[in-house]
């Protein structure tokens, strides 16, 4: 977790319940506005898919799935 994501959240224990509920709210308000559809990835996130995609792995689309098979070991 980021500093800052880190900081909001220990800003937001020190708010009465019912403040912290309505803060929450607040925040997916503002990821849905950001994201709508929970498409984007954070630089975390493009990481670890770049390290994936250049791991050897296989695409779903590239799998011959009546041959299985051939895939075992």
């Amino acid at each position: 977790m980021s500093e800052i994501a880190m900081n909001a959240a220990q800003m937001l224990s020190l708010l009465p319940e019912e403040d912290q509920h309505f803060a929450l709210e607040f925040i997916k308000k503002l990821v849905l506005a950001w994201d709508p559809d929970f498409v984007k990835v954070t630089p975390d996130e493009a990481a670890k898919i770049a390290a994936a995609e250049s791991s050897g792995f296989l695409s779903e689309d590239e799998i011959d799935w009546d041959n299985l098979a051939k895939y075992a070991g």
